[in-house]
């Protein structure tokens, strides 16, 4: 989905950390919601399905236009609008893509491509390299944390300018073993280091480790095409180090492909449960059961969830839920119940159709209703921040219909899937507040120079929990944080509530630094409603 709302990575991860920043950001949600009925899909294939058919009404008119109208019209932005009209009378997840986005598009899903493997930050209209994947090409070619473009290829000026995010991808990715050269800078000197790109893979599992003696947690951000290897892959790792019981966190991972989400189910459920169903009125019913012993069958579970979690995400969770499997903890899902099937187009773009509805073994639909329009439908979630659905047990019931499990518990139907125990939104800080600090970045630089600064002394801290216990900013901190923050015309008053918390998010950042993802949910998931509710249900 989205991310910490900061340019981040050459991948520039989608939804990487939302769910720790999400009470502070949502003054945003707004986007957010916009950008989830494009990026919530189920299922690819199917390709050329177009291709041949007879021309229509339509056609003819596009055709007229072309070549009649009184003035020169752009052809391809026509056929684009026209196409994102008709699908708009469909429902909010049948989305056309056009030719320049598949790539990326399809990438996303693979989890990999070609670029150089680092990831960045934009300070200051300069990009910072803020980590270099270990083993990928711009190690091997010398790049280092702190570098920062300049320019690539000696002409494409990247620093002193405003730049988007595709600007800088587009300059970064290419073809596996195509050179780029890239002017950095480094301690105030200039150097030229060509880097050959090379196949970079965006992990799923965001991270996986012992969260206490005998439990683990592992978090995914998608599913993608690598998501059940890589899932696999940690879970034995976890269980080697003892794991007997497991927190799963969904929080923020909107999906993908539905064939990963029901694989994992089947590790987590024994014999030939059903796991899920498809159905549509041109589309036969399916069915998706388990087939082999699972990894973890009998274990404790826990499967964390949020209003952003979504479409795959809730197909593993309603199985898990249906069959008494899990404790569920947190907040009501998005609420997608729709499968998507890509087909590609004539002319490179591609639609993602609609073309049936998934149901939880007991039959239940959680798609939420779209009959008032595209526009209302993405507006649903900052409607429940508004209603108070996220702070208040009562508000957050379901509206839909009723179902039982095995063992005798009430789960709904419609409107997404509602937890069994509801964790509410961190209210005890100014999040619209904090929330801007973030959008404008000066939290993140400020994070950055601190590591930077201080690499030689956090070189010598021994493990996570001697960083946790001893991290502390001092007076000079404070005022360079304060002139960060003024480079934003962002005024604060840092009273003890702003300051534990601004703590809290520098000390994740820095571990983030050190560690990678595990130590930024080390730190992260110290002071998690939903992680210590889930430790409260595994006792």
């Amino acid at each position: 989905m989205f991310e910490r709302l900061s340019y981040k990575e050459e991948t520039f991860m989608g939804s990487k950390k939302l769910q720790v920043w999400l009470p502070l950001l949502f003054s945003v949600t707004m986007v957010a919601g916009m950008m989830i009925g494009y990026q919530l899909k189920s299922e690819t294939g199917g390709t050329g399905f177009l291709k041949g058919s007879r021309d229509v009404a339509l056609e003819e008119v596009l055709e007229l236009i072309n070549k009649k109208y009184v003035d020169p019209v752009k052809t391809d932005s026509i056929n684009d609008a026209a196409i994102d009209e008709l699908l708009s009378h469909l429902d909010p997840h049948s989305v056309y893509i056009p030719p320049i986005d598949v790539k990326s598009v399809d990438e996303e899903l693979m989890g990999n491509f070609g670029g150089i493997g680092v990831e960045f930050q934009v300070f200051n209209d300069t990009i910072n390299i803020v980590r270099i994947i270990a083993g990928g090409p711009a190690e091997s070619a010398g790049l280092k944390t702190g570098d920062q473009i300049i320019k690539a290829n000696d002409t494409i000026q990247l620093a002193g300018k405003k730049l988007k995010y595709e600007d800088i991808k587009n300059q970064l990715r290419g073809p596996i073993g195509s050179p780029v050269q890239l002017t950095i800078r480094r301690d105030g000197q200039l150097k030229n280091i060509v880097v050959k790109r090379g196949m970079i893979t965006v992990p799923s599992v965001e991270v996986a480790y012992m969260i206490a003696p005998q439990t683990g947690y592992l978090m995914i951000n998608k599913f993608g095409e690598r998501t059940y290897e890589e899932f696999m892959q940690q879970m034995e790792k976890l269980q080697q180090q003892g794991m007997q019981k497991l927190i799963l966190d969904l929080r923020g991972n909107g999906g993908g492909l539905m064939n990963e989400a029901t694989a994992i189910a089947d590790e987590f459920l024994d014999g030939d449960k059903l796991i899920v169903y498809t159905e549509g009125s041109k589309s036969p019913k399916m069915e998706y059961r388990c087939k082999k012993d699972g990894i973890f069958e009998k274990g404790k579970l826990v499967v964390l969830v949020d209003e952003t979690s979504a479409s795959a995400s809730e197909v593993l969770t309603g199985a898990l839920q249906d069959w008494d499997r899990a404790t569920i903890i947190g907040r009501r899902t998005f609420g997608k119940g729709l499968v998507q099937q890509q087909f590609r187009l004539s002319n490179g773009g591609a639609v993602r159709l609609t073309v049936a509805r998934y149901y939880t073994p007991l039959g239940r639909n959680i798609q939420k209703p779209y009959n008032h329009g595209k526009e209302k439908y993405e507006e649903e979630l900052i409607d429940r921040f508004h209603d108070g659905e996220l702070e208040k047990l009562d508000s957050s019931k379901s509206k839909g219909p009723a179902f039982k499990t095995p063992a005798g518990h009430i789960v709904y139907g419609g409107w997404g899937i509602t937890p069994d125990y509801f964790v509410a939104i961190d209210t005890n800080v100014n999040g619209y507040l904090l929330g801007r600090l973030h959008m404008r970045g000066g939290v993140n630089r400020f994070a950055f120079q601190y590591f930077m600064q201080n690499k030689a002394s956090l070189a010598n801290v021994r493990s996570m929990s001697q960083f946790d216990s001893s991290f502390s900013l001092n007076n000079s901190d404070w005022n360079r944080l304060h002139t960060e923050l003024a480079k934003d015309f962002v005024k604060i008053e840092l009273n003890d509530l702003y300051k534990k918390e601004i703590v809290k998010q520098v000390k994740e950042l820095v571990a983030e630094q050190i560690w990678g993802n595990k130590g930024f949910y080390f730190i992260a998931n110290k002071e998690d409603g939903m992680i210590e509710k889930s430790m409260e249900v595994l006792k």
